[in-house]
């Protein structure tokens, strides 16, 4: 077997499983929307059933598009890209060529956004967002992407044809970059999108800031940002690394949490800091990331040959985008699994720093508000679930008001595999 019919049958069973999931995921939404509900009133819970049905569906019909992107790029756009690139300085080439391909995969993908956005959610309420807004957005991010895959992609390019094990030098600016753009993220790239102001409630700040100290958090200050302007769902976050953290409030959060559940979320938040989880995390990645440049710094010469390309650094980062989905998905498991272990103990802190009461009450109103459906497939749990399944959160945090429904079973045995 070549290895072009190898990666084509591997990126053949990356889409068979992920639409798989999305079936079983479907299929056990669709049973348990007509069961009992959980944390909702019976028509939001049928409606927050019915939400992750039709995003589901949609999601099914981007992966076989990414599919047909694949077979596109392998049998054809690739020796298009380098054709076309042919008599140019091998920088320039790369710089193009990188470009050009997300170009592309952009164009291609651009239906699945406005569609999920001025369809799917402004049907379910959750859309704020006007197409003057979303022009803008796309606007701002595809030049920020196209600036930094142009400079990344012509360092790597000098790397690759100047320094020896290019691949570990390569891997060391990506990694590099990622740490800068956490640090940057919340002072210089939030704010290209949303508009931040300090939090005007003194009472809340002050509270808040009581909290900050207790955990020995220090933060450039308590922010509330406008996202009321895209979307209506709640969320808090704390954002950068080192002297750049600074606590961020949705206004959407701000009108429907009470103090103490608030700062019940944000005790939460603090958890990961205490636990140093986004370190941990970006750690994960550069290890994740580390194991894919070794590989891609060994492809066979043959296998360009194969493609019918020349061996050029282009080439390589064209390659490496087009099959960074697929060996990112192998660790989604261990990555999702890990996540979820430190959901449950930032969740465990929050209750030692506030009460466990308030914070059982905010998830309460978080999954109401967000219209979060409750229950998953164990399939989608395991593979994409970030987070805990909310009601195994609540038992976790001591809420007797979730009983054990044997309708839950019911179905872990219909869709089990």
């Amino acid at each position: 077997m070549s290895m072009i019919e190898l990666l084509s049958v591997i990126f053949f069973l990356y889409v068979l499983i992920k639409v798989y999931i999305s079936v079983m995921q479907i299929g056990f939404v669709a049973r348990a929307k007509h069961m009992n509900p959980v944390l909702m009133t019976p028509s939001r819970y049928m409606k927050a059933a019915n939400y992750l049905i039709s995003t589901e569906r949609v999601k099914i019909v981007e992966t076989l598009i990414e599919y047909a992107l694949f077979v596109f790029w392998l049998s054809w756009g690739i020796r298009w890209l380098d054709t076309l690139t042919w008599n140019l300085d091998p920088i320039l080439q790369a710089v193009i060529a990188v470009n050009l391909f997300l170009i592309v995969n952009y164009i291609v993908e651009l239906p699945f956004s406005i569609y999920k956005t001025f369809v799917i959610d402004e049907r379910f309420k959750f859309n704020n967002m006007t197409p003057d807004l979303f022009i803008s957005d796309q606007l701002k991010s595809g030049l920020m992407t196209l600036v930094i895959a142009s400079i990344l992609s012509a360092a790597i390019a000098w790397i690759i044809m100047h320094v020896p094990m290019w691949w570990f030098f390569s891997f060391l600016l990506i990694f590099a970059v990622i740490v800068l753009v956490n640090l940057l993220y919340p002072t210089v790239i939030a704010p290209m999108f949303n508009k931040f102001t300090p939090l005007e409630n003194e009472e809340l700040s002050a509270k808040i800031k009581e909290l900050l100290e207790k955990s020995g958090f220090e933060s450039e200050g308590v922010f509330v940002v406008d996202a009321s302007k895209r979307d209506s769902r709640l969320n808090a976050y704390f954002g950068g690394l080192g002297k750049s953290k600074r606590v961020v409030l949705f206004d959407t959060l701000l009108n429907k949490l009470n103090d103490k559940e608030l700062l019940a979320v944000l005790g939460h938040e603090l958890g990961h800091f205490k636990h140093h989880d986004i370190y941990k995390n970006i750690g994960m990645l550069g290890g994740i990331l580390f194991v894919g440049f070794y590989i891609f710094g060994h492809i066979p010469t043959g296998f360009f040959m194969e493609l019918g390309v020349r061996e050029t650094p282009a080439m390589l980062m064209v390659l490496f985008m087009l099959l960074i989905s697929v060996f990112l998905f192998l660790f989604m498991p261990i990555i999702s699994f890990v996540s979820r272990k430190n959901e449950y103990e930032a969740d465990r802190y929050a209750s030692r720093l506030c009460n466990a009461s308030d914070l059982v009450s905010a998830l309460k109103k978080l999954v109401d508000e967000n219209q979060s459906f409750p229950k998953a497939h164990p399939l989608t749990i395991f593979f994409y679930y970030s987070h805990p399944p909310i009601v195994e959160r609540l038992k976790a945090l001591g809420d007797k008001s979730v009983a054990v429904d044997k309708s839950d079973e019911a179905l872990k045995g219909e869709c089990s595999l």
